[in-house]
């Protein structure tokens, strides 16, 4: 299951990169795409604003074929407090664009990725291309909500795979 959510977050990352490559983040002091997955990071007490941040809720496993089908929930968290040059006035055209971002990066051709094996690569080792494919579901985009001056919302994205033998 790990080698399908890296997989799809890589995949999601580097399509909103090429979408609005102003879009970024510094995390830890490098600055990298505005993407992030909260399990893989460090507790902080803000939200990062202006980013997208994928969380995996739901899990379920249909294990009557040789290779158990997986369907994953991921919840795709983003907001925007607008820009201090309008007075946060635009806020909800930027919350709009984030929209319009994700909508296009998931709906884009094809609509699935070769599954890797990013294990190694921590430790430099290239991904490994693995036998299956990651695909996944139209985003569900939840209502826009506002807390104090941020405007916030959360898409879902059902992500699909299949598990191989011998993966985690």
């Amino acid at each position: 299951m790990q080698n399908a959510k890296d997989t799809f977050y890589t995949m999601l990352q580097g399509r909103l990169a090429m979408l609005n490559p102003s879009r970024t983040i510094v995390v830890r002091g490098v600055a990298r795409p505005g993407t992030l997955v909260e399990e893989n990071e460090l507790p902080t007490a803000s939200v990062p604003v202006d980013t997208f941040r994928l969380q995996w809720t739901k899990l379920q496993v249909n294990s009557v074929s040789p290779l158990p089908q997986v369907a994953m929930e991921c919840s795709i968290q983003y907001a925007t407090d607008g820009t201090s040059g309008q007075g946060s006035m635009d806020r909800g055209r930027l919350l709009a664009a984030m929209d319009a971002e994700l909508a296009s990066a998931l709906a884009a051709e094809p609509r699935s990725e070769q599954k890797m094996n990013y294990s190694g690569a921590s430790v430099g080792v290239a991904p490994a291309a693995m036998g299956t494919n990651v695909f996944w579901s139209d985003p569900v985009f939840g209502a826009a909500a506002v807390l104090d001056e941020r405007l916030e919302r959360t898409a879902t994205v059902q992500v699909y795979s299949h598990q191989e033998a011998g993966e985690l």
